[in-house]
């Protein structure tokens, strides 16, 4: 369950840091979960493609996942992680700017 904890671990960050320090209010934001649903319609395709069982690309060790897999074989971890990944970017970009630039 090693994936599975630092996947978890890497969005229990991701939450904190916005909802305690940054505060950069992106998750109030339209265009936020516009992104995050543009990343996921890339996401599913590729990912799926790389983690069918059929014929698999990426192999996850057993021990290191949960087993939960949806759509097409994806290991819910990978949707945790890409949160947290894209997410951390997105913060760390909004905090970055100017505050006269910030909407």
């Amino acid at each position: 369950m090693e994936y599975s904890f630092a996947a978890m671990a890497a969005v229990a960050v991701v939450l904190l840091l916005e909802f305690f320090l940054l505060r950069t209010g992106l998750f109030k934001r339209p265009a936020y979960w516009i992104t995050m649903a543009i990343v996921l319609g890339f996401q599913v395709p590729v990912d799926g493609w790389l983690t069918k069982l059929d014929a698999p690309i990426v192999l996850y060790a057993d021990w290191a996942i949960s087993g939960v897999r949806v759509p097409w074989d994806i290991p819910v971890e990978d949707f945790l992680y890409g949160f947290a990944m894209v997410t951390a970017v997105l913060l760390l970009w909004e905090r970055g700017r100017p505050a006269r630039e910030q909407a």
